[in-house]
């Protein structure tokens, strides 16, 4: 069922006219080891976990399977040390403070930690991130951390008006060519995301069914 699930997915992202490569992140938060494994077996290796102690489990089961590991969540302060040593990718840097601890403690043998800065594109209050105008400060203060990568961009849009949201970070991708990965799209808005320049895509329910 998931590895059926997995191809319809791919065709779906297969069936919107882009020219970037788009790569599928399966959300994996509250689902069992076993089934990501299945989505392993089915060829997946990218995976999003939002709750650390639960992902560090899986990871640590699954620690022979050649997997990228994306933390998709918010982050605590108190988490940062374990997300630095196991992750591969973080995608909802939404302060400096949490970049500067993720660099201080990323272990040297593990390279660069790749990461998106979360952006508060519809200046939400109730949402954690950026707000546009702070990018170019933040990206400056960044890039001062020897221990991270910045590759892009990640929003989580407002349900009501994804399609703004998205054309927004498609401006923002623009204007910073040189960080050319944007993290949007989930199950029901994929389509709209991948026009509007999406590189990572990030599906749980079309995959792994309803959440328990």
């Amino acid at each position: 069922m998931i590895k059926d699930n997995l191809a319809r997915v791919q065709a779906r992202i297969n069936k919107v006219n882009h020219t970037q490569t788009v790569t599928l992140i399966a959300v994996s938060k509250t689902k069992s080891a076993s089934d990501i494994q299945q989505a392993i077996d089915a060829g997946q290796r990218h995976f999003g976990e939002n709750y650390l102690q639960e992902a560090l489990d899986k990871i640590q089961t699954l620690k022979n399977s050649k997997v990228c590991w994306h933390f998709i969540g918010p982050i605590q302060s108190n988490k940062t040390k374990q997300i630095a040593q196991n992750f591969d990718w973080v995608h909802s840097i939404d302060r400096l403070k949490i970049a500067k601890r993720l660099n201080e403690q990323r272990p040297d043998n593990r390279g660069k930690l790749n990461v998106l800065l979360q952006i508060n594109i519809d200046n939400e209050p109730t949402k954690s991130g950026f707000f546009p105008e702070e990018i170019d400060e933040v990206i400056m203060q960044i890039k001062s951390l020897s221990k991270l990568s910045l590759k892009g961009f990640m929003c989580i849009p407002n349900p009501d008006n994804s399609r703004i949201s998205f054309t927004k970070m498609a401006e923002i991708g623009e204007r910073y060519p040189n960080l050319d990965m944007l993290s949007m799209g989930m199950s029901h808005d994929l389509e709209l995301a991948i026009q509007n320049g999406a590189t990572f895509v990030r599906i749980g329910t079309d995959i792994f069914g309803k959440r328990d």
